[in-house]
């Protein structure tokens, strides 16, 4: 193996750049040249290559998003993509291939390897909905972000006596929702792998009223509305809800922070673990190894067949939630 290329594919995800400075430097270490394709799947199909040498990720383990840029490509949907995609990892020699991103970037790894490519993945997504893994690369970030939104909103909420409804990023999953929840003291916390009602929302914000709470803090994954088989109800929505089925004296107000969780420079969990990916990425290519994605599991890296790492997403920690229901 003389060759391999890194791409970050997807929504962008903190710690990113950690794990191809990682991929640069163990590899470069090893003998290998390195090279970094722009713009993900999208820059891969139209040759967007680029070799990079040590001294090009200088500085980039402490910055947010991804300096290779992120696209998400309709054209590796369709077989000739793929095909195009492949066809440039030949026509610049390049033996393996590393994929930082969630699940719809391992799909696309996956079609890689059945075209002859050998690939490894690395889990780059906020989300933490990555079967047979403990973390994502940015979710530890993203959950510190919202918890500092929380933490601001708290303050106005309490001075106003409102009641704030934030929506937390997590389509599928609830596990940014879940973990800010808790670390931020909200009093209920939704998400989709939870049935909930409308109701049982403003029964618990009047039960809390009655016992003399004057301020309420609801965190509400982005898909929470699946649970109800509303896959579109949002936080506004609930907003509306609970403003009209609750005594005027009753403020509810809602928060988006949205790509804010995306955002910012990895903390120091996010940036150590996408360093050990990246590293474990390039040991795997080395070792002949394909079709997997690196991740900690129990404290150990493992590898994970690309085939399980899509199937499905990653519940959260039910203990976890039963936890959080507790102490609110």
């Amino acid at each position: 193996m003389r060759n391999i290329a890194v791409l970050t594919s997807g929504g962008d995800s903190p710690g990113m750049n950690a794990a191809v400075r990682a991929v640069v430097r163990v590899g470069r270490s090893a003998g290998l040249n390195v090279f970094g394709v722009r713009r993900g799947y999208e820059g891969l199909i139209h040759a967007e290559l680029e070799q990079m040498p040590l001294g090009s990720v200088s500085n980039w383990v402490n910055s947010g998003g991804s300096k290779l840029e992120c696209a998400r490509s309709q054209e590796m949907f369709k077989l000739s993509g793929q095909k195009r995609a492949v066809q440039t990892l030949r026509n610049w020699d390049i033996d393996g291939l590393v994929v930082i991103g969630g699940d719809g970037s391992f799909r696309g790894a996956s079609k890689l390897v059945k075209l002859g490519a050998r690939v490894v993945g690395a889990p780059g997504t906020i989300d933490n909905d990555i079967p047979g893994i403990d973390n994502t690369i940015g979710f530890d970030t993203a959950v510190n972000t919202l918890t500092y939104c929380i933490n601001q909103l708290r303050d106005t909420a309490e001075s106003h006596q409102r009641t704030f409804v934030v929506e937390a990023m997590g389509r599928h999953s609830g596990h940014i929702a879940l973990h800010a929840g808790i670390s931020g003291g909200a009093d209920i916390i939704l998400v989709p792998e939870i049935t909930w009602n409308e109701k049982s929302v403003v029964r618990m914000v009047q039960r809390r009223i009655d016992q003399g709470k004057k301020f309420h803090l609801i965190v509400m994954a982005e898909g929470a509305g699946r649970a109800i088989k509303k896959p579109d109800y949002g936080a506004f929505e609930l907003v509306n809800y609970i403003d009209e089925n609750t005594p005027a004296s009753v403020t509810v107000r809602g928060c988006m922070p949205g790509h804010i969780q995306r955002g910012g420079a990895p903390t120091a969990a996010d940036r150590i673990y996408a360093t050990r990916c990246g590293k474990a990425a390039v040991e795997a290519l080395l070792n002949g190894t394909n079709g997997v994605m690196v991740g900690e599991l129990n404290g150990q890296m493992v590898e994970v067949p690309l085939k399980n790492a899509v199937r499905g997403s990653r519940r959260i920690d039910r203990e976890l939630y039963n936890l959080a229901t507790q102490v609110s």
